[in-house]
């Protein structure tokens, strides 16, 4: 039995190979199962087996956050990270465009704005902490014509509502700052930054198993299930090599010789991304949603372009569309992306063009609310299809405020995929959504930018664990 709670308003990342997204009517979360129907008296642990105070499914960059900060406000609790893949932040965290958010987009005093800022400042402050390197790039939105600058212009008075450090500057000055970008208009954001989030991860990881937690990585969740006690975590091992390895045969839960594990824990903490729909189901619970995959599609710059601007540069978003728009982005590594589009994937987890997987396919083609998006967003799913295969169409996009640009200056560059939540009725989930009982809280969206946010809305998730709100 499912009972509404209050909605819990919260933000997500953002994502390199990931499209980003704008703000758009804040959703109510969808949440309770009630235990009292659903929860099963057996499954209970042998006493000789140990039970962890926590566990979390997902080595994403919330689930981490969500670790770290149980530990911060447990110091000496039992926790578990369990990820199926042999390193953290395989998926949408390090498959995104490293861009630390400073929260222009979002409407003030919402809890995406606020998070947003709050997790800007928390990120430097953990990379200044533990030596991991960033950069304070800042940002310039440009307006290409009248009608953008308009737009521009709103989206400006929106960023001194929200206190940001910005700046409106016309046509004359942009190009002065950046001779390579054509616009009538820009506003430049002094507070965007750029980092490596696969390392801020790796880093997260450490601290973790510093604070007594451990980190069981090519470990795969194939069964949950909740009693009065605890919950039981179903888990093949399959070994796995680095730092985080899992170990063939954990002294924690009882295994076999194939891998086969059964691990225990008082409360379980599910962030498992574009699997979350999946891994719900798999605890028992009926969802109203399922997970479509999204891809980002990127391009990278050759070498000998590193240096056609000095800032990320994105154009002014159109407010009828979801995404932000394909941008210039700076990496870490010095290079520059073009990107994303946002297109249909034919693989959750699948990066490569054209990657497919047959069961992704008919989950997709199945669920009712696929059509009914696919139906709404016919005419932009068209172009941002014939712009992925047609590459002059992809240019078209970017050549608006950066002219200088040719196809040849596209090379490839891996794609990311974005879990997003569609609903029956087809509807997308703009903000978290949460299903909850007695000791399991599934995390079942996190939108754009969570990779930003992850610090405070890890906090979120704590203190929904630990007062059961």
């Amino acid at each position: 039995m499912t009972e509404p709670i209050d909605p819990v308003v919260m933000n997500a990342d953002e994502a390199r190979r990931v499209p980003d997204r704008q703000e758009s009517p804040v959703e109510h979360t969808q949440d309770v199962a009630d235990t009292a129907d659903t929860a099963e008296p057996a499954a209970v642990a042998d006493p000789a087996q140990k039970v962890y105070d926590f566990a979390v499914i997902g080595g994403g960059i919330v689930g981490l956050a969500t670790a770290m900060s149980l530990l911060r406000e447990r110091p000496g609790a039992s926790l578990v990270v369990v990820e199926k893949e042999d390193g953290v932040a395989r998926h949408q965290t390090g498959h995104n465009s490293g861009v630390i958010h400073a929260g222009i987009y979002y409407k003030p005093g919402s809890h995406k704005a606020k998070l947003c800022k709050e997790g800007a400042v928390r990120t430097r402050e953990f990379c200044d902490e533990h030596g991991i390197p960033y950069r304070n790039t800042g940002k310039l939105i440009v307006a290409t014509d009248d009608v953008e600058l308009e737009r521009m212009n709103a989206l400006h008075e929106r960023a001194l509502v929200n206190e940001l450090d910005v700046e409106k500057i016309d046509g004359a000055e942009l190009r002065r700052r950046e001779p390579n970008i054509t616009g009538v208009g820009a506003i430049w954001l002094t507070s965007t930054g750029i980092v490596d989030y696969t390392q801020v991860c790796r880093k997260m990881a450490e601290v973790i198993e510093h604070a007594g937690g451990t980190i069981r990585l090519s470990t795969k969740v194939t069964d949950i299930t909740e009693s009065l006690s605890e919950v039981r975590i179903d888990v093949e091992s399959a070994g796995g090599s680095g730092r985080h390895a899992a170990p063939t045969a954990a002294p924690e839960g009882s295994s076999d010789a194939s891998g086969r594990e059964r691990m225990y824990a008082r409360k379980l903490v599910v962030c498992g991304g574009i699997q979350a729909d999946r891994l719900a189901t798999l605890a028992g619970l009926d969802v109203d949603f399922q997970m479509v995959p999204f891809r980002g599609e990127y391009y990278r710059l050759p070498p000998s372009r590193n240096d056609v601007v000095s800032t990320l540069i994105y154009p002014v978003p159109d407010p009828e569309l979801p995404f932000l728009g394909v941008h210039l982005t700076l990496m870490m590594d010095g290079g520059v992306t073009v990107g994303p589009n946002a297109v249909m994937g034919f693989a959750r987890e699948g990066y490569p063009k054209w990657s497919t997987n047959a069961r992704d396919i008919k989950d997709f083609v199945t669920f009712p609310g696929f059509w009914k998006i696919a139906k709404a967003q016919l005419k932009t799913g068209a172009v941002e299809q014939w712009n992925s295969v047609y590459k002059p169409g992809y240019l078209d996009l970017v050549r608006k405020y950066c002219p200088l640009l040719t196809t040849k200056d596209l090379t490839p560059e891996e794609a990311g995929i974005r879990a997003q939540a569609v609903r029956k009725d087809g509807t997308m989930v703009e903000d978290f959504l949460f299903y909850s009982t007695d000791r399991m809280l599934h995390v079942c969206n996190a939108p754009s930018p969570a990779a930003t946010s992850a610090m405070p809305i890890g906090d979120l998730i704590a203190d929904k664990v630990l007062t059961g709100a």
